[in-house]
């Protein structure tokens, strides 16, 4: 039975869950919700590349993500964000919806999964 690791716990969650050889990633967004759609994404991307690190593997390694948009209109402005970070060699599957999110600031909302090294 492989082991469980759980990394930057908070009261409710973890922001990311090793298992069985992957990295979950909990529904990461921006620590400053006061940024456009592209800065929030940015900056959600800047903690995926931090948790993934601390897992040992990095964004090339990701195997899907589910990004949530309040606005679908603003996919354009999240994908030059994501498409100045994404490994171009190695793209996840991907799904982008439209949702409600937690907190009416935030705009953008990522998940994932990644393969350990």
């Amino acid at each position: 039975m492989s082991d469980i690791t759980r990394l930057e716990p908070e009261e409710r969650l973890c922001g990311a869950v090793i298992y069985n050889g992957l990295i979950h990633l909990a529904g990461q967004v921006a620590d400053d919700p006061s940024l456009d759609v592209k800065g929030q994404m940015a900056d959600i991307l800047r903690q995926v590349d931090s948790l993934l690190s601390k897992a040992g593997t990095d964004k090339s390694r990701l195997l899907s993500v589910q990004i949530f948009l309040t606005d679908i209109n603003d996919i354009t402005e999240m994908n030059k964000a994501w498409d100045a970070w994404l490994d171009q060699d190695n793209k996840p599957a991907r799904a982008t919806v439209e949702a409600k999110l937690a907190n009416p600031a935030w705009k953008v909302e990522l998940t994932g999964i990644a393969a350990l090294r």
